[in-house]
């Protein structure tokens, strides 16, 4: 029999998506409000891999990562993806996002995602989200790696060094603890 264990501490992060640098700096506030201080930034990269928000968000669009300072419970992804949400609907005009806000959680093993939308490689977890690990740490690649339905985005080279960076602020954090 399997012993029982407490989940260890992840670092959350969140995909900011957007057009206007004003909406990016409004999410920011209202994230760092939710989550607490930010550890790591990132510069704003073209986002360019489909065509799914242009209608709603118009473009060129950008995407942003914000990794938080404290260690972050994987029980609370959900509640995590509900104040995004709630985040994103505070900053529509018209029914249209400005932002698109997706937040997740990063261990020294994967990257999880939180959504909204089921998928037959999501797993529910609570009040209508799902989870999903769209990366995987392989210690012969010394990287993240995709998952079968990882979202482009994700599968870019950028995004995994930039995931790699968060991962060994990870085990920075980890050995001071």
């Amino acid at each position: 029999m399997g012993r029982i264990r407490t989940p260890e501490k992840t670092l959350l992060f969140a995909g900011v998506l957007f057009k206007d640098n004003q909406y990016y700096l409004k999410a920011y506030d209202n994230l760092r409000q939710s989550f607490g201080e930010v550890i790591m930034e990132t510069a704003p990269l073209r986002w360019e891999y489909s065509d799914h928000y242009r209608q709603e968000m118009g473009g060129p669009l950008y995407r942003r990562f914000l990794f938080f300072k404290e260690l972050f419970d994987p029980e609370k992804l959900a509640e995590a993806k509900l104040i995004t949400n709630k985040i994103e609907c505070s900053m529509s005009i018209d029914d249209r996002r400005c932002a698109n806000l997706d937040p997740g959680y990063l261990t020294l093993a994967k990257i999880v995602l939180a959504s909204t939308k089921d998928y037959s490689h999501r797993i529910y977890i609570r009040d209508g989200i799902h989870a999903e690990v769209t990366l995987i740490y392989s210690k012969d690649a010394k990287e993240y790696v995709p998952n079968i339905n990882t979202y482009n985005d994700y599968k870019d080279e950028r995004h995994k060094k930039i995931f790699m960076i968060g991962r060994e602020l990870l085990a920075m954090m980890n050995r001071k603890n």
